[in-house]
């Protein structure tokens, strides 16, 4: 007899997986997560973990005193990937997040692999995100106070 299960009237299974009819928690679903590793040969030895839920990115660091930091994705205006020669070597790279947040409004999440697959999935994320809440880039940027300064060509000229 197998170890898989049977099929019953509400769970199906595929290679292994099981597949439930119930609707899932969409705050429990998990796109991607990476842990920082230190810079030499890659060891996963920090305890800095980025976790990309379908609405936010989760940063959280410490081992004694831990500490959870998350951003809206569609508050994120801008993502630059980078590698250095050493990250190349050990198959890392480092992608910083530009964001409208009072807390972070930039974030490095360095040294981590599957970096360029985890910026794939974080641009994705966030233009379904920004698709969801019907928002455009435009209407992220604050426009905030004019620079007394603007108009100096202005006054000059009369």
């Amino acid at each position: 007899m197998s170890d898989k299960v049977k099929d019953n009237d509400n769970m199906d299974e595929i290679d292994g997986y099981r597949e439930v009819d119930e609707p899932v928690d969409p705050k429990s679903i998990i796109i991607m997560r990476e842990r920082k590793r230190w810079g030499f040969f890659g060891i996963p030895w920090t305890f800095t973990v980025y976790t990309l839920k379908p609405k936010k990115l989760i940063i959280e660091k410490g081992l004694f005193n831990s500490v959870e930091n998350e951003i809206l994705l569609y508050r994120i205006t801008d993502l630059t990937y980078s590698r250095t020669l050493f990250q190349k070597i050990f198959g890392m790279g480092s992608i910083k997040v530009n964001a409208h947040d009072k807390t972070t409004p930039v974030l490095l999440i360095k040294n981590i692999k599957h970096s360029r697959d985890f910026k794939e999935a974080l641009s994705d994320a966030i233009e379904k995100d920004r698709f969801r809440m019907k928002m455009r880039q435009s209407e992220l940027v604050d426009a905030g106070h004019p620079d007394p300064h603007d108009f100096d060509d202005y006054n000059e000229s009369f």
